[in-house]
């Protein structure tokens, strides 16, 4: 499932639930409700934790668990027309919401999912 987090200050950002329900965790958000807000009060906090925990996730490497999940793909598929698979890493995913958080900061904009 898809959400689509919206401000007036930035372009809508969409994740899959699942990448997203990471992110507003931290934020102590209710990641497994239908509709939600990150007030523009909220947003500076936001900013930081976020930019924590991307820095943090850039020291740990992927795990020999998941590089062998993604070789394991990438063998079995025969295809020899795709390009191989490779890992995105969490700094990557939240990157755009990230920058949406900014941008909903600097112009005292809400951020709103589910609407």
């Amino acid at each position: 499932m898809l959400i689509t987090f919206k401000t007036k200050a930035y372009p809508n950002v969409m994740m899959y639930q699942e990448h997203a329900k990471r992110i507003l965790d931290l934020l102590n958000k209710d990641a497994d409700a239908e509709r939600g807000v990150i007030t523009s009060a909220e947003a500076e906090r936001a900013v930081g934790v976020l930019e924590r925990e991307i820095e943090e996730s850039r020291k740990h490497q992927a795990t020999d668990e998941m590089e062998q999940d993604v070789k394991a793909h990438d063998r079995d598929n025969e295809d020899a027309e795709h390009e191989s698979v490779q890992a995105v890493s969490f700094s990557t995913r939240a990157y755009p919401l990230l920058e949406m958080l900014r941008a909903a900061r600097d112009q005292n904009s809400d951020i709103l999912w589910g609407v």
